[in-house]
């Protein structure tokens, strides 16, 4: 999980005025990202001409984005506001760009699943992680696989079903948590008995 990821934009292309700067992205802390399978976890950074904001809803909730496009139109990385970023860093973001509403996905199950194999079939999947963007020596964007607090990683795979996304997600409860589930007993269904 502590793998480095690191990558510089070609010779010409530093920076683009329609896209975020490195230290912009790094403020974030840390995001969902969704990229193409034909790519690598920051190879749709490498790629992408311009960026705009994404807002969606569908009956779990409101889903934030970034989208980045790449020079023939089509949306090559996409990185998610989640539980575990920085809030106040993303407003100052995401206020940057042009913002795009996502259609309305409130679909039931049968649909959601005809899309998932629609998806599939166009070869047109993603695939994600948690990443914590940084700033490289170079002043390159560079990342680490991040792990998730459990509303994180509840959030991730919310996203995750909705966009047909798949990748694992690694889940670092707090000590909190991990306390409560060691102490007393434990109903079938996951709730704690509390002795009165």
């Amino acid at each position: 999980m502590s793998r480095a990821l690191s990558v510089g934009r070609p010779p010409g292309r530093h920076p683009i005025a329609g896209l975020p700067s490195a230290a912009q992205l790094a403020s974030l802390g840390t995001v969902l990202c969704l990229y193409r399978p034909d790519s690598s976890e920051l190879g749709g950074w490498k790629h992408a001409v311009s960026a705009h904001a994404c807002q969606g809803m569908d009956s779990e909730g409101i889903r934030e984005s970034l989208c980045f496009v790449d020079a023939r139109g089509r949306c090559c990385w996409r990185l998610y506001l989640l539980p575990d970023s920085d809030f106040l860093a993303w407003d100052r973001l995401v206020s940057a760009f042009p913002a795009r509403p996502e259609p309305v996905t409130d679909a039931g199950v049968a649909e959601r699943l005809w899309r998932r194999l629609a998806v599939r079939l166009g070869n047109d999947a993603w695939r994600m992680c948690a990443l914590r963007l940084q700033v490289g020596e170079g002043r390159e964007l560079a990342a680490s696989l991040a792990s998730l607090s459990s509303l994180g990683a509840t959030t991730a795979r919310r996203i995750g079903n909705v966009e047909g996304a798949e990748g694992e997600l690694w889940v670092d409860d707090c000590c909190c948590a991990s306390a409560a589930r060691r102490s007393g007993p434990w109903t079938a269904d996951g709730m704690p008995v509390i002795q009165l």
